[in-house]
């Protein structure tokens, strides 16, 4: 006679195999995930693979009925249900890391780890016991009085990662809220099934489909963001092509060479290999897709600046103080702003035009501090392109996640800060 649950558990979970397989090879191609989510589901998909493979172990031990065989379906059981009860923290940090939270302070993060090491904790002790479930000697498996016991932990990490979903909202896209929310929903469904129906196992098959989904809803939305980033930065760098030199610049530095050739050679040849320094990543930029170095971009806005304390001597000075060099920006974010500040600190009636650069590492990644003496911050509409504030304003926070600020000093002058996150840096 042929046992149609056995049959029916055995079918569903060759099947979750086969699909979390799959996923996890598409993961390891795939160009479009970023690379904390690439890094995500290559740990969740293996994790439950190993949950079904436990499973499906449990299922082939648990038809012997041979004393035997008690103590490998026990282990197999076990790390079935540990592996299961894994993937809530692993879905909770996840959770965090799409709205933009820190984990490592997150209550939600600590509560969730916390109900894990509690179930950890009393399936252990399930072991060497028969309150909850156990083994008769010839390898049959029971369930104990206390057997829903087991369940409820899961039910509220759900619950709880439930209410910390809805409550982020509206600090996720709609694909990755729905992707959340059917993780959450389709396995407290195969687990509800699983509680009514004993010896059907409905939530591994649940647990496989709703993992397939959530990455198929990332994925389709990262394509999305990623096309969607491509379109903007092809805008951009329409754009960037306005940053590049104004023409008086060009010529007052044209201008100031021929005089040095007469009057210092070695200098005229030093201002010509930084003022070609200076051209060569102005033309380099405006092709980059994507953030270069932060010390390349500082060796353009060096090469600028020397060009230009050349041309005002006394007039200009220039002082660095950038010890945080390891991270990377939007090409032109840095140099603009510079120049912006030459352009509008250079002022005969309030003496030399000090300008102060330097980098800061942080907790939560580098931040870049521009300050002057000049006449200070006053928003005014400027369509002169080398300004173009708004530009690196909208490139940073596209291309890194950065941000832009820009102030008048405490007595006067000006203080742009650029902040650069951690994760892109990493990215």
């Amino acid at each position: 006679m042929v046992d149609w649950i056995l049959l029916a558990n055995f079918s569903l979970d060759v099947a979750a195999l086969m699909l979390m397989l799959i996923c996890l090879f598409s993961v390891s191609i795939s160009r479009d995930l970023e690379r904390w989510s690439r890094r995500f589901f290559r740990v969740f998909f293996s994790v439950l693979i190993l949950y079904i493979a436990c499973n499906l172990l449990s299922i082939i031990l648990g038809t012997v009925h041979d004393p035997g065989y008690t103590t490998s379906t026990k282990l197999a059981v076990y790390f079935e249900s540990l592996f299961s009860a894994l993937l809530m923290p692993l879905l909770a940090l996840y959770l965090l890391h799409c709205a933009g939270e820190n984990w490592r302070r997150s209550p939600l993060f600590n509560g969730v780890s916390l109900l894990f090491l509690i179930y950890f904790v009393l399936l252990t002790v399930t072991q060497f016991t028969t309150f909850i479930y156990y083994y008769t000697p010839d390898n049959v498996y029971h369930r104990g009085p206390w057997y829903p016991v087991l369940l409820v932990i899961p039910i509220v990490t759900m619950l709880l990662l439930l209410a910390a979903l809805l409550r982020r909202k509206d600090r996720l896209t709609r694909k990755q809220f729905t992707a959340f929310l059917l993780y959450l929903l389709l396995p407290m469904l195969g687990m509800l099934v699983q509680m009514c129906f004993f010896g059907l196992y409905t939530i591994v098959f649940g647990s496989t489909l709703a993992a397939t989904f959530m990455y198929v809803f990332i994925h389709t939305d990262q394509v999305e963001q990623h096309v969607r980033r491509q379109e903007e930065i092809a805008r951009q760098r329409a754009s960037i092509m306005v940053l590049q030199m104004r023409p008086h610049f060009i010529y007052n530095t044209l201008l100031s060479i021929y005089y040095l050739c007469q009057q210092d050679a070695k200098k005229a040849q030093q201002v010509i290999l930084d003022f070609s320094s200076y051209l060569r990543q102005n033309f380099t930029a405006i092709v980059k897709e994507d953030t270069i170095p932060f010390s390349e971009e500082l060796e353009h806005t060096r090469s600028y600046l020397a060009v230009e304390q050349v041309r005002f001597e006394d007039r200009l000075y220039v002082t660095y103080n950038t010890p945080a060099t390891r991270f990377r920006i939007p090409p032109l974010t840095l140099q603009p702003i510079v120049e912006n500040a030459v352009k509008h600190g250079i002022d005969p009636e309030l003496g030399p035009l000090k300008i102060h650069i330097e980098t800061r590492e942080t907790e939560k990644g580098h931040v870049i501090i521009v300050t002057d003496n000049g006449p200070g911050y006053v928003p005014v509409n400027d369509n002169e392109p080398h300004i173009a504030l708004n530009n690196i304003r909208e490139r940073l926070e596209l291309m890194c996640g950065g941000t832009l600020d820009i102030c008048s000093g405490k007595v006067r002058g000006t203080v742009v800060t650029i902040t650069i996150p951690e994760r892109s840096e990493q990215a």
